[in-house]
């Protein structure tokens, strides 16, 4: 049965890699995954940011290539319409960094993983601003103010979760009454804290995803299977096609 996006006041969505899969990027994990591919986990970790920058460089500024051969499909538009739509709050978090949710059209995402589109340097200390890039690099690039490394400024296994996104995702779950995640298992944070978080302050849980979660163990109340883009233009109201 459809839901009414009209009935709630503070909706929070939850995406994760299976969004952006019909729009021909790898998920992470699973059969084809991205992490399933030999070494190349290894390189996705804050450890081989210290001991092999320039290897890391070469895997995300390969995917950065990628990614820009891509286009948001009928997931990402649905939920752009979605928030155009909602009457109340309405609150994307990406575990994702390849943009396309602002691609098509979303405006208040939090990206809790970072931005594969952007770079920053590696030195704290350092005042040099975020800025949007597009280059693969060959050679480890320097910041132009410290000459510290410079990074993709994403969010690699081993480092904290951006102290801002991850603020601004719990302070949106306090007062939320419809939490949806979408293309993500829902069993590993931050997707599993969330639900709960959603769940003990009285929303309506929605999981839309490939796999359903054991229903005796799972916090969600509704559960939709199947491929992200041909479900979200169909279960929410006011219809979200295109």
């Amino acid at each position: 049965m459809p839901i009414d996006l009209r009935s709630y006041d503070h909706i929070v969505v939850l995406t994760g890699a299976g969004v952006s899969a019909s729009s021909g990027l790898p998920t992470y994990r699973g059969p084809g995954g991205l992490w399933e591919k030999e070494g190349l986990s290894d390189l996705a970790t804050s450890e081989a940011w210290q001991e092999r920058p320039q290897d890391v460089w070469k895997l995300f500024g390969g995917l950065r290539g990628q990614v820009r051969e891509v286009e948001p499909n009928a997931a990402h538009l649905a939920l752009a319409r979605m928030e155009a739509l909602a009457d109340g709050a309405f609150t994307l978090v990406t575990q994702n960094v390849d943009g396309l949710h602002q691609r098509a059209g979303s405006v208040n995402v939090v990206e809790l993983h970072g931005n594969i589109h952007q770079t920053r340097c590696s030195s704290t200390d350092c005042k040099l601003e975020v800025f949007t890039d597009e280059l693969a690099y060959e050679e480890v690039p320097v910041c132009s103010l410290c000459s510290a490394k410079l990074r993709p400024d994403i969010v690699l296994f081993g480092e904290a979760l951006p102290v801002l996104g991850d603020h601004l995702a719990t302070r949106a779950l306090r007062d939320c009454d419809l939490f949806i995640a979408i293309g993500t298992s829902g069993t590993v944070s931050p997707a599993s804290r969330f639900v709960r978080s959603a769940e003990y302050v009285g929303a309506h849980t929605v999981l839309v995803n490939l796999e359903a979660m054991d229903e005796g163990g799972s916090a969600f109340k509704e559960q939709f299977i199947g491929k992200a883009d041909e479900l979200l233009p169909e279960i929410f109201l006011p219809a979200t096609a295109t």
